[in-house]
């Protein structure tokens, strides 16, 4: 038996069975998701009591939800609803279903029904109002549905006689956001007895809720209007006078919501005349709003007081001797409408009689005047703005220097007449008042003209510690009109000892001497034999150029010149050569002077260097003039682009106004001779081993065309979509010669894969971000890739190297499209200047703080993206990130940054030179067109299922200053 069985192993072994070999079908796969209804009913059938289901119901809360499963989660949070007992459970669901329906992609008609029914049923007043929230949710997300409105309209009106503030008031921000001007709502539906009958509007409705018992109510009527009025639905003119009376509320947010109402009408009803009260005068609207306005400034609350000062600054409707008297505590005309000499000669003429005496008290005086019912302007607005700057509240005292500002730009008279309260305030305790008063005065400088007890006041802020106050007084000085030479006089000497107590002002204060003596000459010119020591009959001695006080004054003097041709007379020979100096060295201050004498005729070659429309001209035509370059192999081609580039690049340094675009242009150009020179036509028909140095050359070339293009996007401002997809395309082109390199190279086979997939992921991202730009792209490299995107998706890397090879030497020039508004970031350091031998030294291993202050221009976001980098002679390099705090904005498109950087390092024999440098900080992911990409647009209930996986953000700096050398000497510690 034994030898049986092994012989049928042995057999079984032995035979050899052939199989033809099939192709076994892909197994498919359907990934289900577990659905989020299902899951929830689960949880809420295992809870025992309400405590248990709210927790299921905040776990679940924290979850998304994806759009399909959003009815079916509604229906079980309303199947559970209608069975639960608990008002806090009911309560987390009537929140669930509003936070549902705001997802994304889902229409909440379905809900509506079931939530009106469980409106109607519902006892809790809480959860009535949480529903409610809930209806206008819904209402919101369906704006095209008037029949659901007016359902949703009608419900809010039937609970507005809800005994529970909380109804009434979701009921009111209902009808603010839902309602229309033509929504009329009869008796019944509105339920409360306050309607003779007929149908009533809903502006009608939320008026009657104007006197409610509860404050809350009254402010959400109010809010409710206002919602309306921002909806662009027209506010009546019959509220006015309810609206005035909430102005007196005793609740602080009434009284707020009542300004901004009374605000809105005068806006909208300017002219209309409205009648005193206990008087036969009237006054227009806009008139009498303002006067009660000034009146909340002295408002017990703050917060009123702060809204009613900023309200005031928006009134630039009202008359000039309303306007005027908010600055004076008098009461006006003791409160009387003053009559004229006609009107006083007709009364005496229609009494018959002249005061004789005879009458007993006949010309006595008269009766006691009621101040709350007589006057024409409420007593509160004489002297508005007077409280306003005096009030204890500083947030109060900013509100109304920033009022006086919106109505002095409108008004030159005023503006002259609340001049002496501005300048008052520099003296404020507050830094941030101080500095708000500072630049208010320099926006309405241009109506005004400082006096000598003025200049005086404004002048002591110099010795102010605080940087950013004397910076601020240092430009308010350059758009400042004085009166006399005694002004440019002190002027000059306050700005002196600024200098001489803090030397870090130094550029600011010649900046401010240049503004003051180029708007001043005639007060300068019989200042200058003292300024610079003249003398009839005797030479004097020769100052120092190196004292920055004695620059401070020639800088003052010769802008003075430039409109005074008399002055130059008054000159010793030595300012003359001072004159040479200082147009060289400080070009930016000292401006171009004909200077006759001494054998000097000095004009600045600068100044004539054409219009900027000519220059513009000439930039629109060497780009046509590159545009036609067909083969960019043609002899002279590479010269053509070589002179245009030259050109452009020129024209920046002479037109600034230009010389963004002109950078932008010239560099766009690099990028594609570049290209050029890369794809020449003995680099490629070469055997590979013999190329390598050509393929050195070639790949540096790729590189520096990619970051050519990282600086074209990120180191530019004001680019058009257009233009960001031709950078786009100059980046695909040097992403295809890299790979055509990886592949000659033959690194192998796994690189060259991997880099394929990468390229064809960038094709495809290009495509999605630039899909409204392919009809520009015409012809292009990236227009003939995506028609044969198809085929290349399902070649072999060898054979798409060679597609892409052919299709990268057979493509042309693309045009660039000339930009309009496009700026150049660009950064100065001012400090360190870098002039100094004498080292900073410190002791090893410590630190010593290096103060950095430079200016920025056209930089976007500073914040986030300026870095300052030191390099050390050793080869070291350290980015440092500013604070936020360091950052001011001076004007637009301008930043400032003050800041400190601290450096460190072993012991040097010898002093030796750091560099310092501002970089400019760019991710590939943060570029303006992907903010529209569907992953940027994810709602509370979205997932990241179906996207497109992100691309790895490229991430670099660019270095955008002039770097400074700083002399540094680390001595060894002492032992």
């Amino acid at each position: 038996m034994a030898a049986h069985l092994k012989k049928r192993v042995y057999e079984e072994f032995s035979h050899v069975v052939q199989i033809p070999q099939e192709e076994a079908p892909a197994k498919k796969l359907r990934l289900s998701k577990p659905s989020k209804s299902a899951a929830l009913h689960i949880d809420l059938c295992k809870a025992t009591n309400s405590t248990d289901a709210l927790q299921y119901l905040l776990q679940f809360a924290r979850k998304p939800v994806e759009v399909d499963s959003v009815e079916g989660v509604v229906r079980i949070l309303l199947e559970h609803y209608y069975k639960e007992t608990d008002n806090s459970v009911r309560l987390k669901i009537a929140s669930l279903l509003g936070l549902l329906s705001k997802t994304q992609g889902f229409r909440p008609d379905c809900i509506v029904d079931d939530a009106i029914n469980t409106l109607n049923n519902e006892k809790s007043h809480q959860v009535l109002a949480q529903l409610l929230d809930t209806l206008l949710v819904i209402g919101t997300q369906l704006p095209e549905s008037p029949a659901v409105r007016q359902r949703l309209i009608e419900m809010a009106c039937k609970h507005l006689a809800d005994t529970y503030f909380g109804v009434r008031n979701k009921c009111l921000k209902l009808l603010g956001f839902l309602g229309t001007m033509d929504t009329s709502l009869t008796k019944d539906s509105e339920g409360q007895g306050t309607s003779s009958g007929g149908a009533r509007d809903v502006q009608t409705i939320i008026s009657d809720y104007f006197g409610d018992q509860e404050p809350r109510v009254r402010t959400a009527a109010l809010k409710a209007m206002l919602q309306l009025h921002e909806r662009g639905i027209k506010i009546h003119e019959i509220i006015y006078d309810q609206a005035c009376r909430l102005l007196s509320d005793d609740y602080e947010q009434v009284r707020s919501a009542a300004v901004q109402i009374v605000w809105v009408l005068s806006q909208l009803y300017p002219e209309s005349i409205v009648p005193i009260p206990s008087s036969n005068e009237e006054i227009r609207l806009v008139d009498d709003v303002f006067g009660k306005i000034s009146h909340m400034v002295s408002d017990g609350s703050w917060m009123v007081r702060v809204q009613a000062a900023k309200t005031l600054g928006s009134m630039l409707q009202v008359s000039p001797h309303f306007l005027e008297q908010t600055l004076d505590k008098k009461l006006m005309s003791d409160l009387r409408r003053k009559r004229t000499a006609h009107e006083r000669a007709k009364e005496l003429f229609t009494s018959g009689e002249f005061s004789s005496g005879r009458k007993w008290a006949d010309d006595a005086p008269k009766e006691k005047l009621d101040t709350n019912t007589v006057n024409l302007i409420a007593s509160g607005a004489c002297g508005a703005f007077v409280h306003g700057l005096e009030d204890e509240m500083f947030e109060v005292r900013i509100a109304a220097v920033e009022a006086l500002s919106q109505l002095a730009r409108s008004s030159a008279s005023f503006a002259e007449k609340c001049l002496d309260f501005l300048v008052d305030m520099f003296n404020d305790e507050i830094e941030e008042v101080r500095l708000q008063s500072i630049h208010v005065l320099r926006e309405i400088s241009t109506h005004i003209t400082l006096r000598e007890d003025q200049l005086d006041t404004v002048l002591a802020v110099l010795e102010d510690s605080s940087r950013d106050i004397r910076e601020a007084l240092h430009e308010l000085i350059c758009y400042t009109n004085v009166s006399t030479k005694e002004c440019i006089q002190l002027a000059l000497l306050e700005l002196l000892k600024n200098l001489n107590k803090y030397p870090t002002d130094r550029n600011s204060v010649w900046k401010c001497l240049k503004f003051l003596g180029s708007r001043h000459p005639t007060l300068v010119l019989p200042l200058v034999p003292e300024l610079l020591s003249t003398h009839p009959y005797f030479d004097t001695p020769e100052p120092d150029m190196d004292d920055p006080a004695y620059i401070a004054v020639l800088v003052l003097v010769f802008n003075a010149a430039k409109s005074c041709p008399t002055m130059p007379a008054l000159f010793s020979d030595h300012t003359f050569r001072h004159y040479a100096y200082l147009r060289d060295s400080l070009s930016h201050l000292v401006p171009p002077l004909r200077l006759p004498g001494n054998g000097l005729d000095l004009v600045d070659s600068r100044c004539g260097s054409g219009s900027v429309e000519s220059a513009q001209l000439f930039l629109q035509q060497s780009l046509n003039r590159v545009s036609t370059i067909q083969n960019l192999e043609a002899p002279g081609a590479q010269d053509l682009l070589n002179f245009t580039i030259r050109d452009l690049q020129r024209l920046g340094e002479l037109q600034t106004e230009l010389a963004g675009a002109a950078d932008f242009c010239a560099t766009y150009l690099r990028c594609q001779l570049l290209l050029v020179k890369a794809l020449q036509e003995k680099l490629w028909n070469m055997a590979v081993p013999l190329c390598l140095k050509q393929n050195v050359t070639a790949t540096a070339a790729a590189q520096q065309i990619l970051e050519e293009t990282y600086k074209l996007e990120f180191l530019y401002s004001g680019l058009e979509s257009r233009q960001v997809a031709t950078i786009h395309h100059v980046r695909l082109q040097a992403k295809a010669l890299q790979l055509i390199l990886t592949a000659r190279s033959r690194q192998g086979l796994d690189p060259l894969i991997s880099s394929c997939e990468k390229f064809l992921l960038d094709i495809e991202s290009f495509q999605r971000l630039f899909l409204a730009e392919l009809p520009h792209l015409e012809d292009s490299f990236v227009d003939k890739l995506l028609e044969l995107l198809p085929r290349l998706s399902s070649c072999k890397p060898v054979e798409l190297v060679k597609i892409l090879q052919s299709t990268l030497r057979q493509s042309g020039l693309l045009q660039l499209p000339l930009p309009e508004q496009i700026h150049r970031a660009t950064a100065t350091i001012i400090e360190p200047t870098g002039e100094s031998d004498n080292p900073l030294k410190f002791t090893t291993g410590l630190v010593v703080a290096l103060d950095i202050d430079a200016t920025l221009e056209h930089v976007q976001n500073p914040q986030n993206t300026v870095k300052v980098q030191v390099l050390y002679p050793d080869g070291q390099s350290h980015v440092i990130h500013p604070k936020p705090g360091d950052f001011r904005k001076p004007g637009p498109d301008r930043h400032r940054l003050i800041t400190q950087v601290y450096l460190s390092h072993s012991a040097w024999t010898e002093p030796s030179q750091i560099e310092v440098r501002l970089l400019l900080g760019y991710s590939s992911s943060s570029t303006s067109l992907s903010s529209s990409s569907p992953a940027s647009k994810l709602g509370w209930s979205d997932s990241m299922d179906g996207l497109p996986p992100p691309e790895v953000a490229v991430e670099g700096t660019i270095p955008f200053s002039k770097p400074v050398k700083v002399l540094i000497m680390p001595k060894p510690a002492r032992r």
